[in-house]
């Protein structure tokens, strides 16, 4: 088998460097050049020097795997891939047991009888071990109350999968034409609402959402103020703040302050820092006393607790005071007019597998379209079997690459608000077929221009629960891109979304801005059952914009196809194409494709001859493929069912047991 090596020329200053990390191995004695020192602390190893060369995007050189010494030979006269022992150092290479691990994460899959959730929060994971714990089922609750959520609900007796849409609509007094003219947008060009413009807020959909998952999908035994009592608590009492949400925290510190005067509310008090408050650091105490206000009202007063009154009041101010058109009326509107329930929509994977996605205004059909594409180009031999491919190879990479671009170039145009327009039949096995023809083995595609089928007659938070009975919850809560817009109503303790920046400006889009209406939504919670019987399966999301339908392909391909358990698939690296320009395009014009570390480089050289713009994403710059939660049931002997959850390692959280 080829190997990979990068060249050490360092000195002996950096050697003992090294070597004070690094104690000497058993057979290396003095005097050595430092060179072959550093190549054999790392035990001669290609595999090891190929994960470094990936961490620091440096050229790498495949051999055709004759000797060692000869390897090493060439490693010491190797010019075209330099790496100094500090860079190790800096990188924090530990040289663990077993360091060639395929994943770069190093958690266990957590199992159970008795139920389990799984969510990007420790405490919130504590929260809904509480909740269950007390007679509660597996429908939920989240923060992120300025936001909208989306969830989906699998019934154990029934065997039946219920949606309920939490996305709230566009301002009744905002049009095209009110739109375009407060952007300075000359006619002729598309444009979009930026992502922290007061046009972008749209009505909060999540607090109703919570309340109408509580009734139409709760257990009866947990009243609201129940289910709310720990987040009201952590908002008064305090909690310490993780590692990857202060940091989030930190980055948006700045666009917190630009978008509200009220910026205060959501930074932690600090006599030393520019207005005495600052984003809090990991581990420091983070209190939110307005937000557990708003939770209290909310718990106590329903639905218009929120839309009406106090908390209403100043959401149309903090609105009206940036020019915005979100009035009383339209936060009315969604007490009664707001939640709706849907049907979700079904495709067969694998053959084994029913998987469930979230109809428009939700992306879902983009994940299922994705997944039909994937089985049309192995029904036709334009690609191997994905079972006999390499995962991650170049092979496994471009295909994955190609039927995400065919998705997103007919879901981002077709999909909107089913009420203003209807959404064509994407997932028919005719046109499936169809825009199948688009697909080549050999070479990137350059433009994906939408396709035309027939019509019908007629920074996210992700979470998974499934309780003793065998109920289960799939939920996406969002204010997107972060803290959404950043504007803070006066006293509340939360942010205002900005999921109006999903709509297009151009006149006759499906998903073009119109008065009262849901934009194109990011979000989508996902479960999968099994065909026979209808039981329960996988319960599974990746928050993460546009990366969501791209995630819940990978993540079913890991476990279906590689058989990869819960953990497995989460860690195992991934794949992110761009943001395809925006809605307002018939064609796909980004071309970037976004691979994690832990890819093989000789993977990303080969991706890049077939002509894909690629972009190797290292540390916290992984955010781009987004943070899941897994919980799959595994059907044992004598019928009995054993939960097995995973816990995104590129989030703070974690599966726990009930």
């Amino acid at each position: 088998m080829p190997g990979v090596a990068t060249g050490f020329l360092i000195d002996q200053d950096e050697k003992d460097t090294f070597t004070a990390h690094y104690p000497l191995p058993a057979g290396i004695t003095e005097p050595m050049d430092p060179r072959e020192i550093v190549y054999k602390m790392l035990g001669g190893c290609l595999a090891l020097l190929q994960h470094i060369c990936r961490v620091h995007e440096k050229p790498v050189k495949s051999y055709d795997g004759t000797t060692l010494q000869n390897t090493h030979r060439d490693l010491l006269t190797d010019k075209s891939a330099i790496l100094s022992c500090s860079d190790l150092i800096e990188y924090g290479f530990s040289l663990p047991e077993n360091p060639f691990s395929p994943f770069l994460g190093r958690r266990s899959a957590v199992y159970s009888v008795a139920g389990m959730i799984a969510c990007s929060q420790p405490l919130a994971a504590s929260a809904g071990q509480a909740i269950l714990a007390k007679g509660g089922n597996a429908a939920p609750g989240s923060t992120g109350i300025g936001g909208d959520m989306f969830c989906l609900f699998y019934e154990s007796k029934t065997g039946k999968v219920r949606g309920l849409n939490g996305s709230g609509r566009s301002p009744m007094n905002l049009t095209l034409d009110i739109a375009r003219r407060n952007l300075e947008i000359s006619p002729g060009q598309s444009g979009n609402i930026p992502l922290n413009s007061v046009l972008a807020v749209t009505t909060p959909g999540a607090a109703a959402g919570w309340v109408d998952t509580l009734g139409w999908f709760g257990s009866g035994k947990l009243s609201l103020a129940e289910v709310l009592e720990p987040a009201v608590s952590l908002a008064e009492d305090g909690f310490p703040v993780s590692e990857i949400s202060a940091r989030l925290w930190q980055e948006n510190e700045q666009s917190l302050r630009e978008a509200s005067s009220n910026f205060r509310e959501l930074l932690k008090p600090d006599t030393r820092a520019k207005d005495g408050v600052r984003a809090p650091l990991a581990g420091e105490i983070m209190t939110n006393p307005s937000l557990a206000r708003t939770f209290r009202t909310l718990a106590t007063q329903g639905k218009d607790g929120f839309y009406r009154g106090a908390v209403a009041d100043a959401i149309v101010k903090a609105v009206e005071d940036r020019g915005g058109l979100l009035s009383h009326a339209d936060l009315v509107y969604h007490v009664h007019m707001g939640t709706a329930e849907t049907d979700p929509v079904r495709v067969q994977f694998n053959g084994n597998v029913d998987v469930w996605e979230h109809p428009p205004n939700g992306q879902g059909l983009v994940a299922l379209m994705a997944l039909k594409l994937l089985e049309e180009l192995e029904r036709t031999e334009q690609l191997a079997s994905f079972a006999s491919l390499r995962h991650n190879s170049a092979d496994y990479i471009h295909a994955l690459i190609e039927i995400f671009r065919i998705a997103f170039a007919d879901g981002t145009w077709w999909i909107g608000d089913p009420t203003f327009s209807k959404t064509p039949e994407l997932l028919s096995e005719a046109y499936i077929a169809e825009r199948a023809r688009h697909f080549s083995p050999t070479q990137a595609s350059d433009t994906m221009t939408h396709g035309s089928p027939a019509f019908n007659s007629c920074d996210t938070v992700y979470f998974a629960v499934v309780d003793k009975d065998g109920n289960a919850a799939s939920v996406v809560n969002s204010n997107y891109h972060g803290f959404g817009t950043g504007i803070i109503p006066r006293g509340c303790g939360f942010t205002l979304q900005s999921r109006g920046a999903n709509f297009t400006l151009v006149p006759g889009h499906p998903n073009v801005l119109a008065p009262g209406k849901r934009p194109y939504h990011t979000i989508i919670p996902a479960i999968a059952t099994n065909p026979d019987d209808g039981s329960l399966h996988t319960v599974f999301g990746i928050m993460g914009g546009f990366m969501q339908p791209q995630g819940h392909v990978q993540l079913l391909i890991n476990m279906l196809v590689f058989g990869m358990d819960a953990q497995k698939a989460l860690d195992a690296p991934r794949v992110c194409i761009g943001p395809m320009g925006h809605f307002g395009s018939a064609s796909v014009y980004d071309r970037t494709v976004y691979i994690e570390e832990g890819v093989d480089m000789l993977v990303v050289e080969e991706l890049r001859r077939r002509g894909h713009v690629v972009r190797m994403m290292h540390g916290w710059d992984r955010e781009v493929f987004g943070r899941g939660q897994v919980i799959r049931a595994v059907h044992g002997e004598g019928g009995q069912t054993v939960l097995e959850g995973g816990s995104d390692f590129r989030a703070d959280g974690m599966a726990l047991p009930a």
